[in-house]
């Protein structure tokens, strides 16, 4: 009996030990985890979006696709979503310019240099409510220190001082700002380990070859960091497509619907007036393009990097 408990346990062990098995189990319990985390609400959403349940109930009758072509009719709901593709496909291409310049400089080696990397990360380690609720201020048509700034540049007067937040231009420009301001760290860390991965010999011999500046950027370190900046692309675009915190603190989707996004109007459909189908529906509307633009980064990131 000992023997044949002993023998079973070294076949346990030696399975353990094999490398496609323990991988298994170690990770396991992250997938678990994420699964109850994010595929229970998941799966709970698309069924309300396929019912008419209301506030105060998580099940309803079956209506089928009505209340996707509900949404569909609704000229709101069109416009959150050309809304919602402005503020993602803007902020994101500021933010790759801007975080792959800061990337470049700081990768150099000077004086203060940590200082200026602690400042550049602030944005993204503060509360995102609580910074948002600080631009209301910068934000303010009275006491806005852009402003103040601008009557300063003698660009504008105090007679004609811009409502940052009163008017539809100047909303979606100003909850792109921020919202880029608050990615840019993130994405500035991703592209920093991005260049601080490529070896010095690369850069020797790109000298030698007598790549420099532009011709080395584009022909050297473009190709060897194009996967890293995919993975930060990645996230941004996820990460402001499903995001509500500053257009909803900032502006609550106006004025006059100028600067509704899903994730508002989805919010304000589904909770503020308690139709919680239709508002799993609109929420649900992103899922598909989401799910694609994940899918095909993925796959070209990753012949980028086998080539």
């Amino acid at each position: 009996m000992r023997v044949e408990t002993g023998v079973r346990r070294s076949r346990y062990r030696y399975a353990l030990e094999r490398q496609g098995v323990l991988a298994t189990v170690l990770i396991s319990p992250a997938v678990l985890f994420i699964g109850a985390l994010v595929g229970v609400p998941l799966v709970l959403a698309v069924y309300l979006s396929f019912t008419d349940a209301t506030a105060g109930s998580l099940s309803g009758n079956w209506v089928g696709l009505a209340n996707f072509r509900s949404a569909l009719h609704d000229q709101v709901f069109r416009d959150a979503l050309w809304h919602t593709f402005l503020f993602t496909a803007i902020s994101q291409a500021v933010v790759i310019v801007v975080a792959g310049l800061l990337a470049h400089a700081l990768v150099r080696s000077f004086r203060g240099r940590w200082l200026i990397r602690f400042v550049i990360l602030l944005p993204w380690a503060a509360p995102i409510a609580l910074t948002a609720i600080g631009f209301l201020w910068f934000y303010d048509p009275q006491a806005s220190i852009f402003t103040w700034f601008l009557e300063h540049l003698h660009i504008t007067s105090p007679q004609n001082r811009p409502n940052w937040l009163g008017t539809p231009h100047a909303a979606m420009s100003s909850i792109i700002t921020v919202q880029a301001w608050r990615t840019i760290p993130f994405a500035t860390v991703i592209f920093l380990a991005g260049v601080s991965s490529i070896p010095q010999e690369v850069d020797d011999a790109a000298a030698m070859d007598g790549a420099t500046g532009l011709r080395k950027f584009w022909h050297v370190s473009l190709p060897l960091q194009l996967p890293i900046a995919l993975v930060a692309v990645l996230f941004g675009i996820v990460f402001t497509a499903t995001d509500m915190v500053v257009p909803y603190i900032l502006t609550n989707g106006g004025p006059f619907n100028s600067t509704q996004v899903l994730t508002t109007w989805a919010f304000q459909t589904g909770i503020n007036a308690g139709n919680i189908g239709e508002g799993a529906a609109i929420a649900l509307f992103m899922l598909p393009f989401l799910a694609a633009v994940v899918v095909g980064m993925l796959v070209f990131a990753r012949r980028a990097e086998v080539t």
